[in-house]
């Protein structure tokens, strides 16, 4: 079923309202916070790596109370256990019978801080729920829900006694994203308002369980042409033979970029996608899937510098509207 023009207006105002709200608790950075609300209505996970003190926590929180569904804090720690994350099954002695206690993964938003500071056994709890939604445990199986998101934040600098997340689940985040330092008029503003210490906490739900459901639903009905498909394919076979790279980006990726152009094209309010909207969303989809050679990375050369010479030298397509 396509999207019709009425459909892909109604989107892109309540995707602007869902900006708008969000951004009452993180100012002057409304291009982070249109690609965190993109990938919610893409069904992906947010990565968010940054420096101490930039807002992090502030905004996965923001976007946790704009909605009308529960929300949950998990603060990573080398001693949590997997248990504490997916839950645990207890035996009842009064029912004569085993039961589920639900962990904090179980909520709408869920906000990994930290997320490196976990054992690797830890960090792996989370690769069956982030890519299936639901949660196994003692070989019985309990679904987390729809809406559901987490948004994972860790610190690039403080590197004593954290873990690096694996390559399978990096690739499970279907952006990764930072937030930076805000600039001089932003940064002054903040320090005037220096008494609203919580300014996340203001944030009201604006929208519902089933209203963001059906809008991401609707942004799967987008219309892609051939072309563009060919074009998400090239940029991520070229990856895959750069002399750079010791591993390409997976299809896992390429599926990623094509969910999020979707729904990035509607938020425009347009009923199709085009190039620009994957040369736009190539970076942050891709650049943290690729693992680039040693020699190379020790010399300097960045993942997000190689996509984004990808997409220069790469030619777009022509495309169509419909």
């Amino acid at each position: 079923m396509s999207v019709s023009q009425e459909q892909a207006t109604w989107f892109a105002g309540a995707f602007d309202s869902l900006v708008t709200n969000v951004g009452g608790a993180i100012l002057g950075k409304e291009g982070v916070i249109k690609l965190i609300i993109a990938s919610l209505l893409s069904e992906g996970h947010v990565l968010l790596e940054d420096f101490p003190g930039t807002g992090k926590t502030v905004l996965a929180k923001a976007l946790a109370n704009t909605l009308e569904g529960t929300n949950s804090r998990i603060q990573f720690t080398p001693d949590l256990l997997p248990s504490d994350v997916t839950g645990v099954t207890i035996y009842n002695q009064s029912l004569n019978q085993f039961e589920f206690h639900k962990g904090p993964i179980f909520a709408s938003v869920v906000l990994a801080d930290e997320i490196n500071r976990a054992s690797p056994k830890t960090q792996s709890a989370l690769l069956e729920v982030m890519e299936e939604g639901k949660v196994t445990v003692d070989g019985e199986s309990y679904p987390v829900g729809r809406p559901f998101m987490v948004i994972a934040t860790q610190n690039p600098v403080e590197q004593a006694g954290t873990y690096k997340l694996p390559e399978a689940q990096l690739d499970r985040f279907i952006i990764k994203t930072t937030l930076g330092y805000p600039d001089r008029s932003i940064a002054v503003d903040l320090l005037m308002d220096a008494g609203n210490r919580s300014r996340a906490s203001k944030i009201t739900p604006i929208i519902g369980p089933d209203a963001l459901i059906a809008m991401a639903e609707l942004a799967t009905d987008v219309h892609v042409d051939r072309s563009v498909m060919e074009y998400i394919t090239d940029i991520v076979g070229a990856t895959r033979d750069h002399k750079d790279i010791a591993l390409g980006v997976s299809m896992r990726g390429s599926l990623s970029l094509a969910r999020m152009v979707k729904t990035w094209a509607l938020s425009q309010g347009r009923t199709y996608a085009t190039p620009d909207d994957v040369a736009e969303l190539a970076v942050p989809v891709l650049a943290h899937r690729l693992i680039v050679d040693s020699e190379s990375e020790f010399a300097g050369v960045k993942a997000e510098d190689i996509i984004a010479g990808i997409v220069v030298d790469l030619p777009a397509p022509a495309y169509r509207a419909a």
